[in-house]
């Protein structure tokens, strides 16, 4: 399935999803962000919201301009995050500090080299960290984007992208159960 398919796909109560799809997975949508970071962002987002359709369709569409490799950065965020939005989220969360300072010891390896260019692979785990809803990794990745010139647009694009295509996963989901 690709995406004018998928987009078709959604039923008549969500044409909000359809409309804002249209308008995030395109560069006049997406501020701040280039063709690139767009899709890895958009992929990413779609292996975090684990509907395979939308996967498919997602990385059809950031095969158009993303490298095999490249496309295996997006992927490498999305499952670094899925593992580490878990276990900073609970850190955060349980209310006794002595865990925040304890090492994680958790093998993240594929930060120091991920496929795509680092400031992308920022915003992808961002969105992802969105997804997961993981406070502190939103604020160190928003942090670290800040710090290396990705401007608020950047920022708000990629958690715009998170949040309609997590929705239309959600969506289609439902209206396929």
């Amino acid at each position: 399935m690709n995406l004018p398919e998928l987009r078709n796909a959604l039923p008549d109560y969500a044409k909000d999803l359809k409309l804002n799809l249209d308008s995030v997975l395109s560069e006049a949508g997406a501020a701040g962000l280039d063709g690139k970071q767009l899709r890895a962002v958009a992929l990413a987002c779609a292996i975090a919201a684990r509907h395979a359709p939308l996967v498919s369709a997602i990385e059809n569409f950031a095969a158009e301009q993303l490298s095999a490799e490249e496309i295996d950065g997006a992927r490498a965020a999305a499952a670094i995050m899925a593992m580490n939005n878990i276990y900073y989220r609970a850190t955060h969360l349980i209310h006794n500090d002595e865990y925040g300072q304890l090492r994680a010891g958790l093998r993240m390896n594929v930060m120091a080299k991920p496929g795509i260019d680092k400031m992308t692979f920022e915003l992808a785990s961002l969105a992802v960290s969105a997804i997961n809803g993981c406070g502190a990794c939103m604020d160190s990745h928003e942090r670290t984007l800040r710090q290396h010139d990705i401007g608020a647009q950047g920022v708000q694009s990629a958690l715009k992208i998170a949040a309609v295509v997590h929705a239309v996963a959600v969506t289609l989901e439902q209206a396929q159960a």
